[in-house]
């Protein structure tokens, strides 16, 4: 008894344990399973919480929305989950993962790196809807996929294809596409977008195929047109010179070293015929590093727009078809995100946060943000990221109303119609429009949203008929 009594607390607490693993050794009972699913159950992402939260197998790469699916791309697989419930539908080995098509018809093209070849997946149930064995790049689209193959470095073949189609639309010759295997999405000569903390790049999924690609070959730039695949220009850029293919334009962006600063010259020239459409001087579109004022950055922009700095430091957005200043920021805002559409703007004192109009150049709404407060433009949001405290919210980008107000530190990493995908390393979770925004019920689960008479963003019916933009219709149809 007395040996008992000098046990101490130590000793109880040792043989507690022994007598704990005893019981579970022999079957008695064995309570480290549901310890450990204590230990690793996971905190709630948001609060409001998400309507499901799952844990995937790795850090994503990559996620997206892809109709009523979550795709999630991984170092070495790629895996789909259900939007309505989390629940994992399929999952593969794959080095690189890429949706393209709409929200009604999207796809997944999946590759290994080093290997020549992908496939054409459905997101729902992971089955192979096309295959190829040469293809060595990849660009995915809301309504076209292109790839390239080449039979010899100097001799490649660029294809579109219908996202869920089985033949090519068009095929065109390249004479190179740069070099080795480049799986999605190789970089193209178009328009750098304004990034923000913790709004991933991809987080708007793929976009409607621009009018004119810029392929970078051999330091030419050959400009495609998507809606026939006729190489329009190969141009060699000058000594002083960068060249960007946006908004159905080539652009010419000239920086030249004069009594100490970096003097601009930017050119726009349409493609079909080689003429000079409209030229703009002393607009730094922040494509050189001041060194010797070498170019080495694609201009910043968006879509069928780009964003300039006057000589007096106030921010512009420009239309790259016509040459039209759709937005001339006051001095000191600061544009942080940008679309053919809308801008949001941090205002001089940055206290608030500016959502604008471009096609009316007016002022939408204005809210309330601190000076780290970081935004990103999607086709059924715009993103508000802000910290102190740590929040990210949603809005209609013309209204500024509500859709989703979330306390969290989580990222925004995919919008869709009706909600989006947050997440925090392994963690995911999707959160439904309306949690956390008063008075604001959530939409029809069904609904999608129409495509909108002003967006500009569609291919031309033939090569010069239209236009770009369709402007040279009468009908303007």
């Amino acid at each position: 008894m007395c040996g008992v009594k000098g046990l101490g607390v130590r000793g109880w607490l040792l043989l507690g344990l022994v007598t704990v693993v005893v019981l579970a050794a022999t079957g008695v009972w064995n309570p480290f399973p549901a310890m450990w699913d204590w230990m690793d159950r996971s905190k709630p992402l948001a609060d409001p919480e998400p309507v499901w939260q799952q844990r995937v197998g790795g850090t994503p790469r990559s996620v997206t929305i892809a109709g009523d699916t979550v795709i999630v791309e991984q170092r070495t697989r790629v895996e789909a989950r259900s939007l309505a419930t989390g629940t994992q539908l399929w999952e593969r080995k794959a080095d690189w993962a890429a949706v393209a098509g709409s929200d009604r018809a999207p796809v997944v093209a999946v590759g290994k790196l080093l290997d020549k070849g992908y496939e054409v997946l459905d997101p729902a149930t992971g089955v192979v809807r096309r295959r190829d064995e040469r293809a060595i790049a990849v660009w995915t689209y809301r309504n076209l996929l292109l790839d390239a193959y080449c039979v010899r470095p100097t001799d490649c073949t660029l294809r579109a294809w219908d996202p869920r189609g089985s033949a090519p639309l068009w095929s065109s010759f390249l004479p190179g596409v740069n070099s080795g295997v480049l799986a999605d999405n190789p970089e193209l000569l178009g328009t750098r977008r304004l990034g923000a903390t913790r709004i991933d790049g991809g987080v708007a999924g793929p976009e409607s195929v621009p009018p004119l690609l810029g392929f970078p070959v051999d330091d030419r730039v050959h400009v495609v047109d998507t809606a026939t695949g006729r190489v329009l220009q190969n141009v060699e850029p000058g000594r002083e010179e960068r060249l960007a293919v946006v908004g159905g334009r080539l652009l010419r962006i000239a920086a030249t070293s004069r009594d100490g600063t970096c003097q601009f010259v930017l050119t726009a020239v349409d493609p079909a015929t080689g003429q000079q459409v409209w030229r703009r001087n002393g607009v730094n579109l922040r494509t050189a590093d001041y060194a010797g004022c070498v170019q080495r950055e694609d201009p910043q922009g968006a879509r069928n727009v780009v964003i300039g700095v006057a000589p007096d430091g106030r921010e512009a957005v420009l239309d790259a078809y016509d040459g039209r200043l759709l937005q001339v920021g006051a001095e000191g805002e600061k544009l942080l995100a940008v679309d053919d559409r809308y801008a949001l703007v941090r205002s001089a004192d940055k206290g608030s946060i500016i959502g604008r109009e471009l096609s009316a150049d007016r002022t939408g709404w204005t809210r309330p943000a601190g000076g780290k407060t970081g935004a990103a433009l999607t086709p059924y949001a715009a993103l508000i990221a802000e910290e102190k405290p740590s929040r990210l919210i949603a809005v209609e980008p013309r209204s500024g109303r509500e859709l989703v107000v979330l306390r969290t530190s989580a990222n925004a990493l995919a919008v869709g119609p009706n909600g989006m995908i947050i997440g925090e390393g392994r963690e995911i979770g999707y959160v439904r429009w309306g949690a956390g925004a008063a008075g604001v019920p959530p939409p029809d689960e069904g609904a999608v949203p129409a495509p909108d008479p002003g967006d500009t963003w569609r291919p031309p019916t033939g090569q010069g008929s239209c236009g770009p933009k369709n402007e040279l219709c009468a009908d303007g149809k």
